[in-house]
This record gives C-alpha cells, sequence and structure tokens, in this order.
C-alpha cells in the first residue's frame, strides 16, 4: 500500500486552486482494494485518508482529491471500465436510453445524441470520434464483476444504495454543463485524464439534481487534473463540470454515487408515521375527528395550535421511545441493494446448504449486512386492530441486472414474518456470534425447531 502522504500546494490565491489534496507515492508491489469488510474496503478506497478524518473534516463539507502515483492501483482501476468493455456489452442487448446514453455539452447546454433501440458499438465508436460525443453507460455493476464487488460492500458500509454511471469522453470535449447532484459522489479516474472545476454550492446538501448556468455560479474555487488511479470526491450539491483536454487520450470515469433521500428529513417521514399510529392507539385526542369542513378552507390558527400541541406530544412519546419503526427506508433499501457479490454461481443464495438445525444445534446468523430486522403493524390487517409482527427482509434473492434501474414491477420484497413473541429469540440470534438452539428464548422446543429452520430455509443462518 501507499507510504507517504503529502498535502499539494495551495495555487495562487486569486484563482482556482486544488481541493484538499493528498499525493500518494507507490510504495512497491501490487496494491488494490481490501474486500475483507466492509470498512477496511471503504478504507483502501481513501488511502491514505484515514476514514475518522474523511467523516469530520470531508464527508458532506468539502471535497477531497486523492492523486496516486502507483501503477498497480491505476491497472486495477482500469479493469473497472474500459472503452473498449462497450463492444462486448453492446453485444448482449443494450439499449439507448435505459442503458446508454450519448451526449455532449454545447453552449453550457447537454445535447442528447442517442438514436433509437438498441446501441451497437460501431455506431458508438462513430459518434465518439466523429462527433465528439461522451458515452454514458449506466449502472456497470450489472454486469462487471468486480464493480458488483465495490459497490455491494459499500452498501454494507453505508446502509444506503449505492450507484454508478461511466463517462467516456474523447479528447477536446466536455459531456455535461455545469451541474450539481443530490447524492455524494466518488469519482475514480480510469483511462486518460479530465480536467475539473468546481464551484461553492447554490444549494448545500442539495435534493435534486439541476444544472446551473456559467453566469450563475462564477469562478471554479478547486481546478485540476484527475490521473489515472485518483480518487475525487465531493458532497451533494457540489458544483462540478469537467472535460478532456485536446491533445490527450480519452478519459474513463466512473462515478460512484451514495446517500440519496437519506437524510434526518427523510428518516422524520419515515418514522413518524409509526409514531403516530402508536401515539394514536393511547390517546383518544389523536383519534377525535378534525372540525368540519376544515380541508375546504385554508388552515387556521386553531389546527395550527391543535397540530403543534398533537408534535410536543409526540416528542415527548418519542424520548420514551427504545425502537423507531421504519415504514419504508428499511424495506426499500434491502429490496433494491445488491445481493451479495458471489465470485461463483450464487447458489449458496438460493439454496439451504449443510445439516439441518435441530434442537441440539448451534447455529450462526449469515449475510448479517444483508438482513434487517424490524417491528411493523401486521402488513395482512388492514383494520384499526392490526398487530405487531417481526419481519426480516433480506437481499440475497435481489436481482443483480436490475439493481438502481428502476424496475419497480419487477421487484419484490424476500423474507420471513413472525409473531411479536419471537422478537427475544431473533435478537439472541442477531447478537450472538454463535448460539444453541434449545437457548432461545421462547415457549416450546417446537417454536424453537420452527424459527431455526424458516431461518435456514432462506439461507439466513447455519449450523456450525
Amino acid at each position: 500500500m501507499p507510504k507517504k502522504a503529502k498535502p499539494a500546494g495551495s495555487g495562487k490565491e486569486e484563482g482556482p486552486v486544488p481541493c484538499k489534496q493528498v499525493k500518494v507515492e507507490a510504495a512497491g508491489g501490487p496494491s488494490a482494494l481490501n474486500f475483507d469488510s466492509p470498512s477496511s474496503l471503504f478504507e483502501s478506497l481513501i488511502s491514505p485518508i484515514k476514514t475518522e478524518t474523511f467523516f469530520k473534516e470531508f464527508w458532506e463539507q468539502k471535497p477531497l482529491l486523492i492523486q496516486r502515483d502507483d501503477p498497480a492501483l491505476a491497472t486495477y482501476y482500469r479493469s473497472l471500465f474500459k472503452l473498449t468493455d462497450l463492444k462486448s456489452l453492446c453485444s448482449r442487448g443494450m439499449y439507448y436510453g435505459r442503458d446508454v446514453n450519448v451526449c455532449r455539452c454545447v453552449n453550457g447546454k447537454k445535447k442528447i445524441l442517442n438514436k433509437d433501440g438498441k446501441a451497437h458499438f460501431l455506431q458508438l465508436r462513430k459518434d465518439f470520434d466523429q462527433k465528439r460525443a461522451t458515452i454514458q453507460f449506466h449502472q456497470p455493476q450489472r454486469f462487471k464483476d468486480e464493480l458488483w464487488r465495490i459497490q455491494e460492500k459499500l452498501e454494507c458500509y453505508f446502509g444506503s444504495l449505492v450507484g454508478s454511471n461511466v463517462y467516456i469522453t474523447p479528447a477536446g470535449s466536455q459531456g455535461l454543463p455545469p451541474h450539481y447532484d443530490d447524492v455524494e459522489v466518488f469519482i475514480l479516474q480510469l483511462e486518460g485524464e479530465k480536467h475539473w472545476r468546481l464551484y461553492h454550492p447554490t444549494v448545500p446538501l442539495a435534493r435534486e439534481y439541476s444544472v446551473e448556468a456559467e453566469e450563475r455560479i462564477g469562478r471554479p474555487v478547486h481546478e485540476f487534473m484527475l490521473k489515472p488511479g485518483g480518487l475525487l470526491y465531493f458532497p451533494r450539491g457540489t458544483i462540478h463540470q469537467a472535460d478532456t483536454p485536446a491533445g490527450l487520450a480519452h478519459s474513463t470515469h466512473v462515478t460512484i454515487s451514495t446517500y440519496q433521500n437519506n437524510s434526518w428529513g427523510d428518516f422524520l417521514l419515515d418514522t413518524i408515521s409509526g409514531l403516530v399510529f402508536d401515539t394514536a392507539k393511547e390517546d383518544v385526542e389523536l383519534r377525535a375527528g378534525i372540525p368540519r369542513q376544515l380541508l375546504l378552507v385554508e388552515s387556521t390558527t386553531v389546527a395550527t395550535r391543535r397540530l403543534s400541541g398533537f408534535l410536543r406530544t409526540l416528542a415527548d412519546r418519542l424520548e420514551g421511545t427504545k425502537e423507531l419503526l421504519s415504514s419504508d427506508m428499511k424495506k426499500d433499501f434491502i429490496m433494491h441493494r445488491l445481493p451479495p457479490y458471489s465470485a461463483g454461481d450464487g447458489a449458496e443464495l438460493s439454496t439451504p446448504g449443510g445439516k439441518l438445525p435441530r434442537l441440539d444445534s448451534v447455529v450462526r446468523l449469515q449475510f448479517k449486512d444483508h438482513i434487517v430486522l424490524t417491528v411493523l403493524p401486521d402488513q395482512d390487517q388492514s383494520d384499526e386492530a392490526q398487530e405487531k409482527m417481526v419481519y426480516i427482509y433480506h437481499s440475497l434473492k435481489n436481482r443483480r441486472e436490475t439493481h438502481m434501474m428502476g424496475n419497480e414491477e419487477e421487484t419484490e420484497s424476500h423474507g420471513l414474518r413472525f409473531p411479536l413473541s419471537h422478537l427475544d429469540a431473533l435478537k439472541q440470534i442477531w447478537n450472538s456470534s454463535t448460539i444453541s438452539v434449545k437457548d432461545l428464548k421462547l415457549t416450546t422446543d417446537e417454536e424453537r425447531e420452527s424459527l431455526v429452520l424458516s431461518l435456514w430455509t432462506e439461507c439466513l443462518i447455519q449450523v456450525v
């Protein structure tokens, strides 16, 4: 791994300056990413910056540029995606709009050059060479194993969906106008070099994508060339544009993004419904009807005052709540994330293996990073007497081919449902490295065996 780091110079005061920059010199020998665990993967991705330093000084605050003089890492990055990969990908059936976009920035605006239907490599290469167009490939982790491996680990690390796009830009061209995104962005430079300009946000930690006019954003606050093996991070809302200078080889980079709609505001919206549901069971005032015709008139002072009072009641209840009810965010994440990375055929994710668990067995949880355990009102009951149930959702059977593609109709949740009385036993399994089935906190041996058999059938536990 790299052995020496030093900050770059700050540049001239009157012009754009480099980001907080770390220049890394190779220590000799191969170096790549460390996949031992989600945290080790992230540590190696931002090396030599320490994780604690990154989240204290950069995350959601300011850009970070890491330039690396490391031939082994540059070779590894290049293997993630290169221009010539498009030939084999197109032979698998790629479509304009869904899988690939062809575009160019002209006079500060994005010009789409897509054809209809299937994308053919020769046509893509023609537009690339003759029209100086950028080729944008959507969600390459669907097809490139090593990107699947990286993004699956990062989804475990962040607890949030992680998407990616590849941008291949010819020399003397720019694909996109200045804009900002609603995601945290990590850029890996795979081929060639890219000239970047970053600007102060007009909307810090933005919640939506937006193009910004050149006259509105002023001069760049950071300007630099990103080189092979380099990494650039910037927070959502950071205005940016990038081009491949004339006279250089084409540039290929992958943008890895996360934390879309993953703010405190989103979490508040997600948990407040469960809190209201529980509180209304005990507070008759919350069950009382609103005034007649309230929905037909402008909100009144009386209504505002009542709602303020209810919010204070909810806040008081929240202070004494041990477990928050997540209505959608947990389920949405687990339903749409990548399945665990598998170097083989993935059979271990679909068919239970090893011994059948019995009462005298010792078991342990597997794929813990891909499972959420949550308490929700019974989804099969629609009346007010809904009982709470324990739901276990997992991503072992998710389809990598649809990851981050918005195929809602093709997405289904996978998991199990248990009575609330099983919660303590499930927590024992979750919180123990191993546990004996007969020690599970359930009333009967039949319940204990039934619980572990259900988990084993879903490939969530194994007998040790």
